[in-house]
């Protein structure tokens, strides 16, 4: 027998989750059916919710006995979850999913034929359009993809979702990546293994609201940035060299000046300007080593990458020793 885990990260999703465990249960008994040596769990990682989101996925274990738990103490972010997920997940091959049926699960049984019967080690969904979204956003994470795709050696395709179907092998790989500060798109491209894309057209949250603000999303496209690039550090060298030879040939024109014309050297607010853009681009140079020096300080400490409160193996223990 084979299992399949289903990994779902959760945070404030009471709406969504009735709805989407129908429709991926309702997947699970058509694999079933012509795949009789096929077994599946479903792993709900509870990420600090302030609603009834732990609550309606006890009722689903209540009444599946597939379905388990893990619910953290806190928020500590979806890095954190797909991560928990990857760590607890017992199937042979494992999916990460989000619960707003964003994430097509009439796709699961095209990607488990890929890892399966095709020879690869993942199957990997990306979005061919963005309708519904901001085009802001939209602009925004064009621009990041390019960037970071320039910036850094791991293969990050434009518009790749979580949504991927994986060996064990890739992620007993994954999970041995322990560093503090994660950007799993990033950590998929880094660690190589041969995936298979799926392409598919955007698709509405089904429930609820989503969680990520453009500000959130900023920082997290930084984190990306930062974690899996060296090349903000170089800036300063280029930016230094630049402001350099820029003022070195100001020096030789103000020199030149003065011995053709004789005028004496006059504008004491472009000066200010000037003093005002060095300062500035060194600002900037700065910030940019903070923000690694951050990273940095942050991994020294070496704590969890996040915290259980409860899960559903704790309670079945309980059950057993009463």
């Amino acid at each position: 027998m084979s299992m399949l885990s289903v990994i779902v990260p959760c945070y404030n999703e009471q709406e969504a989750i009735p709805i989407f465990y129908e429709a991926i249960a309702e997947t699970a008994s058509k694999m079933q059916e012509t795949q009789k040596d096929l077994e599946f769990e479903f792993l709900f990682i509870d990420d600090g919710s302030k609603d009834d989101t732990l609550d309606r996925i006890k009722e689903l274990r209540a009444k599946d006995r597939r379905v388990r738990f893990v619910s953290f103490s806190r928020n500590f972010g979806k890095e954190a979850g797909l991560y928990a997920g990857l760590k607890n997940a017992r199937g042979d091959y494992v999916v990460t999913m989000d619960a707003d049926m964003q994430d097509p699960p009439s796709l699961l049984p095209e990607m488990y034929k890929a890892v399966t019967e095709e020879g690869y080690d993942s199957a990997a969904t990306r979005r061919v359009t963005r309708r519904g979204e901001p085009v802001i956003r939209s602009f925004f994470a064009r621009g990041f993809y390019r960037i970071i795709n320039r910036m850094s050696s791991a293969d990050i395709v434009d518009g790749a979702r979580d949504y991927r179907i994986m060996t064990r092998r890739m992620v007993d790989a994954i999970v041995g990546m322990k560093e503090y500060n994660r950007f799993t798109k990033g950590i998929y491209g880094w660690i190589g293994f041969n995936t298979k894309w799926i392409e598919f057209e955007n698709v509405e949250r089904i429930a609820g609201e989503t969680k990520w603000s453009f500000w959130k999303l900023f920082g997290y496209a930084l984190e990306g940035i930062i974690g899996f690039s060296t090349a903000p550090l170089s800036l300063a060298t280029w930016f230094g060299m630049m402001m350099a030879l820029v003022s070195f040939l100001g020096i030789i024109f103000i020199i030149v000046k003065k011995i053709v014309y004789g005028d004496p050297t006059s504008g004491w607010s472009s000066m200010v300007c000037i003093m005002l853009l060095i300062a500035g681009i060194q600002l900037f140079c700065i910030g940019v080593m903070g923000q690694y020096l951050a990273k940095t300080y942050l991994e020294t400490k070496q704590r969890p990458i996040y915290i259980a409160r409860q899960t559903s193996d704790d309670e079945e223990d309980e059950r057993e020793e009463a």
